[in-house]
């Protein structure tokens, strides 16, 4: 049975481990064992027994905007709603925090959070903030077809 964790700095290795492939192909930012380091606690994981099979981050913006980020399920564990979940508890993490409007996810995969509440919005409309820190480093930087949705909390 999976379960969901919030994240310790001894997964590290597994969380770095488990995202080599899609970092490779540009689905997601590679981020270095420091950046997860420093943000530990905005780490939820999927787990089997101990075995990690999947994760994502939820990261504040500012008190209106939070953002789920590094989605990841292994692909042996794809199709069993540990996506939905991680989702789901980053929602319910972002409302327990206060969040007051809206969660953000830039994807390449619309369809799985649109059946999930999100809507498409223009990406112009993100944060100039959230545009430098992040997609800069992307490896398809400035030429972006990754797709913005929002899920409204309020």
């Amino acid at each position: 049975m999976v379960e969901l964790v919030k994240a310790k700095l001894s997964d590290i290795p597994a969380m770095q481990a488990l995202v080599v492939s899609e970092v490779k192909e540009g689905v997601i930012l590679n981020r270095s064992e420091d950046e997860v380091a420093t943000n530990i606690r905005s780490y939820v994981l999927a787990k089997e027994n101990e075995k990690l099979v999947g994760y994502t981050a939820l990261h504040v913006h500012s008190k209106r905007l939070a953002e789920i980020r590094s989605l990841i399920v292994d692909e042996k564990y794809r199709g069993q709603k540990i996506g939905q979940k991680m989702v789901e508890f980053t929602l319910n993490e972002a409302r327990d925090m206060g969040v007051e409007e809206d969660v953000l996810v830039l994807t390449y995969l619309p369809a799985f959070f649109e059946k999930l509440g999100f809507n498409e919005i223009n990406k112009e409309v993100i944060p100039e903030h959230k545009i430098w820190a992040d997609c800069i480093k992307c490896i398809h930087f400035p030429v972006c077809n990754e797709v913005a949705l929002v899920y409204k909390l309020a």
